[in-house]
């Protein structure tokens, strides 16, 4: 599997959302209840929601988070190196500055981390998406 990052709005149409979270000058991940891995928030977007409201939405259903600021910062696809399966979409940067309780869902915890940790849900994708950021800062 490979993942390949585009700039924000390259791709015209959008299956999931990415949040990259930080909190408290750390990276804030969750945990699904029926998995040991840690991930960062995210997930489909809804019929009807643009790629905005699906990460705002998820950020607050996966992490609790009430209080942050929220902005894209690319757009990627993930599948195969042919690129004949796969799924793209939407990548943000969430500084969250509150967090309330996670609301009833699918994720059992969130944790803050220095690092991403090597036990990660996605170890194809976070990475590739974290270093994208990591470049992006650099170049600033």
């Amino acid at each position: 599997m490979i993942t390949k990052t585009y700039s924000v709005g390259e791709l015209e149409k959008y299956k999931y959302v990415v949040v990259m979270s930080y909190y408290n000058g750390k990276i804030l991940l969750s945990r699904h209840k029926d998995r040991s891995t840690w991930e960062t928030q995210g997930g489909h977007i809804e019929e009807n929601e643009t790629p905005l409201e699906a990460a705002k939405r998820e950020l607050f259903e996966e992490s609790g988070a009430i209080e942050y600021s929220i902005a894209p910062v690319c757009d990627y696809w993930s599948g195969t190196e042919d690129m004949s399966h796969g799924a793209n979409g939407m990548v943000f940067k969430a500084l969250i500055n509150k967090l309330g309780k996670i609301p009833e869902s699918e994720m059992a915890e969130v944790r803050q981390f220095d690092a991403l940790p090597e036990n990660l849900t996605y170890p194809a994708i976070t990475p590739v998406l974290f270093n994208y950021l990591v470049q992006m800062n650099d170049e600033a």
